[in-house]
């Protein structure tokens, strides 16, 4: 199974890609609906950076971007880890992989709500690694693993959440460490 420490983030990629291709995942990377996903995606996008900005005005919120720690490079986490290790990674594995499996097996109300449930738990060793309130952590990642599931279904492509989740990871990497320089 991949964990998110597992190999480099090409690696990553490629190998829940092929898993999610191995069950028949409806993933549309090609026209027409690779463009749905690219419109959807980039609305998202533009809805959860803006949204994540208006964040940083909570002072909570803002203390904790202040206490979360950089990584030593920077540009690799921008531009490799987020968008292809995470983002891209777990789109795959649990829009496009555990999504199709378990829309086979509960049909599409349970399907897309037991997906969200695990990627909700999936993040429980990040939540304790940072020091972030577990139950929070799952709710919030559950809530947010339902959207994605949402845009993948109704955009009938996977690259709609994944512009979402990197956009949603991204900034709020980018506020973090705008937090902290200040």
């Amino acid at each position: 199974m991949i964990t998110k420490d597992s190999g480099a983030p090409a690696v990553r990629a490629i190998v829940s890609t092929g898993l999610a291709a191995a069950v028949g995942a409806p993933l549309g990377l090609r026209p027409p609906r690779l463009w749905s996903g690219l419109r959807f995606g980039a609305v998202a996008f533009g809805l959860v950076a803006t949204g994540v900005a208006g964040l940083t005005a909570v002072p909570r919120v803002r203390q904790g971007m202040n206490d979360r720690k950089i990584p030593p490079d920077p540009v690799r986490w921008l531009a490799l880890e987020i968008p292809v290790a995470t983002a891209w990674t777990e789109e795959m594995l649990f829009r496009g992989l555990l999504q199709t499996v378990a829309v086979r097996a509960l049909g599409p109300t349970f399907g897309p709500l037991a997906q969200a449930v695990a990627f909700g738990l999936w993040h429980i060793p990040d939540a304790r690694r940072v020091g972030d309130p577990v139950l929070g952590t799952v709710v919030v990642t559950g809530v947010a693993g339902w959207v994605f599931g949402w845009l993948a279904r109704r955009s009938g492509s996977v690259l709609a959440p994944v512009l979402a989740h990197t956009a949603f990871n991204e900034s709020a990497a980018v506020a973090a460490m705008v937090v902290q320089r200040r």
